[in-house]
Order: C-alpha cells, then structure tokens, then sequence
C-alpha cells in the first residue's frame, strides 16, 4: 500500500522537498498501525517544517527489502528506507553515514551494540529503528506439574528439567529446538553465545567452526536431541514458526522466545515464565540481539532534509511510541531508561535488561546475507542421528571464510 501523507511532489518555485520513505508493516495482526504512526509522525512533522513533505510507502515485511532494492537498481532510491538490511548499499557507497545526518546527541544516544552493529568498516551507516532480545521462555503450568520450582540457570539444569518435562508431563516438546530454514540462525547464535563464543572472534572474523562452537552443538547433540528431549520434529526440520505455534497451544516446556511470543502466548492462556538463557556454567556474558534498520540514501540529494526527519524519529516520544505499540525495545539509552520506569511495560524489562550487553549478528558484513542463508540450510544437520558437529560447523565455517573474502 502507498500511503500519500501530504500533497507530494513541489511547486514551481516553492522550494519544497519531498522526501520519499519506504517502510515495513509491523502490524502481524494485518492491522493499519504501522501506517497510522507513520501518517501521525509524518504529518506532525511537516506542520513544524515547512518546506518538506514526506512520501511515505508501507509494504510487508515479504517485500520490502526487494522493493527498495528494486527502486535502488532502477535509479529511483528512497530517501529514507526502514528495512532489514543496510551494509550492501552502504559497501556500494549510497547510503549517508550516521554523523551526516544526525544531530550529535541523538548519534551518541544509540545503545552501544547497536551502534557497533551498524558500522562497516569502522563507520555507522545502520541506524537502529527498532531492537529486540531473546530469553528462555517456560510453560508455568507444565513446570508445576514436573515440580520444577524455577526457569533453569546452566545448560545442566535445562537438560534435568527437559528430562523431567518429559517424564512427567504431556509436554510434545520437553525443549523445541528450531534449527529449520526459516530462522536456524538465530537459534544457533543463542546456543554459540550461551557456550561462551558467538559467529566471529573479537576482530570481527567468522569463527563458526571454533572448538568452543563444536562443544556447544556436540552438547545439544549428546544431551539434548539424541535423548529425544526435542520433540517428535527434528530439528534440522523444525521451524521457529511453528515452535512458536506449540508452544502457545501449551505443547512446549521450554524455548527460547521475543516478546511478541509472550504476547501471543499470553493471549492463549499459557502462562510464561522467562529467564536469560543459561550458559554452560551459568548466566553468559551475552544474548542475542536483533534490530531493524533505517538508512539515508545519497541519490537525491536531500541529506539535510532526511537529517531533519531522522532527528525528529529519534526523539524519545516517536522511539517509544512504536516500540510499545509493537512490543519491541527501543534503541536509544535515553528511550529504554524511561520504558524501564514505565509500569505499562514491566513484561518487557527482563528483555530490555539484556540488550546494553547484547551481541547481534555481523550484519555489518557484505557476506552475512549468503552464510546466514548457508546457516539455515545446514547447521540442523550437526544434530541429526548421524550428523558430526565438527564437520558440519567445519564446512559452514570454511565457505564462510570464502564469502568474506571474495568480497
């Protein structure tokens, strides 16, 4: 759907500028939220800038990235895009880097790993629009009935309570491992950050096949899969979708979650508990994080005029207002310290607790599009009853190396 929000297009003479925002549709439930914040934000906007007008265009979240890269190919770049991804065009030289077009203070009001996640060689190009975390998520009711007192803190103390779920209770899937193509990703980063390393080493390279990430699977493996504590789907078949659907049918012991499954999970009556996800010998260092992205594009021209709008996007009341209407974190210190204080939104403060210190994927890498979907494809295979976690992470870790450098 394109929505127009003012009367596009200049007039001789008049000055004006037009700028043109792509965005997604966050509204799951096929609602008009998305386009109605942005029609607000819009309008509000230019009634306190004379002189610009915003275009704004809202497609699924199925294709918005394809349409932007569309426009971009054809020569016809938004000014404003708020999408998944932003390190191709910023390595193709389109995108306006973070300091031209933001005000110094609301550049530095970014929180760090965001800040770090958006940057490709050294300069931020991403700015965060909207963030989220992981926790493990617990059916209440199936751990009274397994007479399990509290959510697991260590990878022993999940696979005790996997054990007992299943013995005592009708729980499908003592644990729902989802390592199928639609978001393996993700659930591998949880488990490589939980085991004490991640997708790369502290100078950004690839480090999947590192011996602690062969621990890490080999674990899951042993303790997890080959114990039949995963559920009648294996893994490597298992969407995080469709995890996500048992567990809010009450068929799922533990997962590890977003807090829009808590939403729906509550909504069907299952009652949540939440915990950060254990490590191997205790709480680790770092979760998961995820953002979305909003970017400038150089094309047309209009950096100060984008520079204006982004601003005003960034303030704390537009920040908060879309990531509390969608249950989402906000990216900005400013903006999570006043959600923390906020008793409208304490279901979310276990997740905003965790994302100062979160890790997100190397979307700042060229070559991440190519081994995330390589990940998808072929990390559930390191768990299968034949599969060799060092030779499968070997393999995926291999080709990663070749995709970065082929860049």
């Amino acid at each position: 759907m394109t929505v127009a929000l003012s009367g596009c297009g200049s007039s001789p003479g008049s000055g004006d500028v037009t700028l043109k925002l792509v965005a997604a549709d966050y509204d799951v439930a096929g609602g008009q939220s998305s386009k109605k914040y942005w029609a607000d934000l819009a309008t509000e906007f230019e009634s306190k800038n004379p002189g610009i007008k915003i275009d704004v265009q809202i497609e699924s979240w199925n294709d918005v990235d394809r349409k932007v890269a569309e426009m971009v190919k054809a020569g016809k770049a938004p000014d404003i895009a708020q999408i998944g991804a932003y390190a191709d065009y910023a390595a193709a030289g389109k995108l306006y880097s973070a300091d031209q077009l933001l005000s110094i203070p609301e550049q530095a009001n970014f929180l760090t790993p965001l800040t770090d996640a958006g940057e490709v060689k050294g300069v931020q190009y991403g700015l965060p629009f909207v963030a989220s975390t992981r926790l493990l998520f617990y059916n209440k009711k199936l751990f009274k009935e397994a007479g399990i007192k509290a959510g697991p803190t260590t990878w022993d103390d999940l696979r005790k309570d996997a054990e007992k779920l299943k013995a005592r209770t009708d729980a499908k899937y003592p644990f729902a491992l989802p390592l199928g193509p639609e978001e393996a990703q993700a659930e591998t980063m949880m488990w490589l950050l939980s085991g004490g390393d991640g997708y790369t080493d502290p100078v950004g390279n690839y480090s999947i096949d590192s011996a602690q990430n062969i621990a890490t699977f080999t674990w899951l493996k042993t303790n997890l899969v080959d114990a039949e504590l995963t559920g009648p789907v294996a893994p490597a078949k298992l969407n995080r979708k469709d995890a996500f659907a048992a567990f809010t049918r009450g068929e799922v012991g533990m997962l590890n979650g977003h807090p829009s499954l808590m939403q729906a999970a509550e909504k069907a009556n299952v009652e949540v508990g939440k915990v950060a996800m254990p490590g191997s010998g205790g709480k680790p260092k770092a979760t998961m994080g995820v953002a979305d992205w909003i970017m400038g594009f150089k094309q047309n021209g209009h950096q100060a005029e984008a520079g204006k709008f982004l601003d005003f996007v960034f303030s704390d009341k537009n920040v908060l207002d879309f990531a509390g209407q969608n249950d989402l974190l906000p990216v900005t210190i400013s903006a999570s310290e006043a959600m923390e204080k906020d008793p409208e939104h304490q279901d979310l403060k276990k997740f905003l607790e965790e994302l100062p210190t979160a890790v997100l994927p190397p979307v700042g890498k060229t070559s991440w599009a190519a081994v995330s979907e390589n990940i998808k494809k072929n990390v559930g295979r390191a768990v299968e009853p034949e599969g060799v976690p060092s030779s499968v992470l070997g393999k995926i870790g291999q080709e990663a190396n070749a995709a970065e450098n082929a860049e």
